[in-house]
């Protein structure tokens, strides 16, 4: 990989690759705005950037190289070898026409509040209706950035009431979220630490918070804690499992289960099984 610093942000070459358009709106992450030129805003820990596609490569504006290294290297994904697992999922006779059709889609790697509330919202729910209610997450309890809003940490939240997220139109999401909150802050549940733990572990303490169920969890898992063998399901994965794998899930995406997960999402979403 060469990175180098631009005029107004950076450019990061020789990575591999990326399919910006869905993996960042394929039901990762909730907070990326695509653009008039085909770029990409979105806020990361607290840095509000636009990604696009250049010759070769990606350009982040408003970023620096330690920004990059520190913040967004490890979001996209980009020390791992895609070509490798891509090589490995379309020996499957399924997968091999998604992996074609979609090429390279990143396993976003979000920090592990902000992907843990978010998929709270995401239960009993659609994307647009998912954006909306984070969208206003943060712009009344964030902090403002350049045209947007830092996700409020767990602290910021677990100090709010229920009559405080009303304002959301979460729905019965509202007190799941606040109890979540809680539990981060209090460190009842410490989020880096279940990064070290198998994805048993992290299901077993992540479903003791009201509210998180297995999919939940597992998308937190996946998205959250850096599991690339986290397998969610949902509606979609249930119908491809049912549909092309009734005799099981392929051996070729043993212990890159999430990953395969999302061309198998995707697939199920757009053209059905």
């Amino acid at each position: 990989m060469f990175v180098k610093s631009a005029e107004n942000g950076v450019e990061v070459f020789d990575f591999g690759e990326i399919n910006l358009d869905i993996t960042l709106d394929c039901g990762q992450a909730f907070r990326w705005r695509k653009n008039a030129d085909c770029s990409w805003t979105g806020v990361v820990r607290g840095i509000e950037t636009s990604v696009k596609k250049i010759d070769g490569g990606i350009f982040l504006s408003s970023i620096t190289e330690k920004q990059f290294y520190d913040v967004f290297f490890d979001y996209f994904d980009l020390g791992r070898d895609y070509e490798k697992i891509l090589s490995r999922l379309k020996t499957d006779k399924y997968l091999v026409n998604a992996v074609e059709e979609y090429g390279t889609i990143r396993i976003l790697n979000q920090e592990p509040w902000e992907a843990l509330c978010s998929f709270i919202i995401s239960a009993c729910n659609n994307i647009p209706r998912i954006k909306g209610i984070i969208e206003r997450l943060c712009f009344n309890f964030g902090e403002r950035t350049m045209t947007s809003y830092t996700f409020p940490s767990a602290e910021r939240i677990s100090e709010l009431s229920l009559e405080d997220l009303e304002i959301l139109r979460a729905g019965f999401r509202s007190p799941y979220i606040l109890s979540a909150a809680k539990a981060v802050s209090r460190g009842e549940i410490d989020l880096e630490g279940l990064k070290s733990k198998t994805v048993d572990e992290c299901e077993k303490e992540l479903m003791k918070l009201t509210g998180v169920g297995k999919k939940v969890a597992d998308c937190t898992i996946l998205f959250g804690l850096n599991h690339a063998e986290a397998f969610p399901v949902d509606r979609h994965i249930k119908r491809i499992r049912e549909n092309l794998y009734p005799n099981g899930l392929p051996e070729c995406i043993k212990g890159i289960e999430g990953i395969a997960q999302q061309y198998m999402f995707h697939l199920q979403r757009t053209v059905g099984t």
